[in-house]
């Protein structure tokens, strides 16, 4: 017998529910950032009037199925998939991925070390 997938209940958003902890988080970090370069999954309205709110740029492009879709910074938005090539390089490294670190501290030192490892051949070359 299959299980029946999870359905929302009555009176649940579903934009809502995903997007809570979005203001909070930003709040945090509204006084460093001046983009925030974000993948479809935060194409939602709440998520924009925040970042407007904010005066922080958004660059996250539409779903397909949006009918009034919000303009982006096509090249801002090409890095975000430099950044993201770089955490995936970076989980390469066995004890960045597991976090096998004790403290932030030796973890981020770690996450340094790995980085500029990862950055040398690319000065080496210039």
């Amino acid at each position: 017998m299959a299980c029946p997938s999870p359905r929302l209940q009555g009176g649940e958003d579903r934009t809502l529910t995903d997007t809570q902890g979005f203001g909070p988080l930003m709040r945090m970090i509204v006084d460093r950032i001046d983009a925030l370069l974000a993948d479809k999954g935060y194409h939602s309205d709440a998520v924009r009037d925040t970042l407007n709110s904010m005066d922080v740029e958004a660059v996250i492009p539409a779903r397909r199925n949006r009918r009034d879709p919000a303009a982006h910074d096509r090249v801002k938005y090409r890095w975000r998939n430099q950044i993201e090539r770089m955490f995936n390089k970076l989980k390469n490294w066995r004890r960045v991925a597991t976090r096998y670190d004790k403290t932030a501290e030796s973890y981020i030192g770690f996450v340094s070390l790995a980085s500029v490892l990862l950055w040398l051949p690319f000065v080496h070359d210039a």
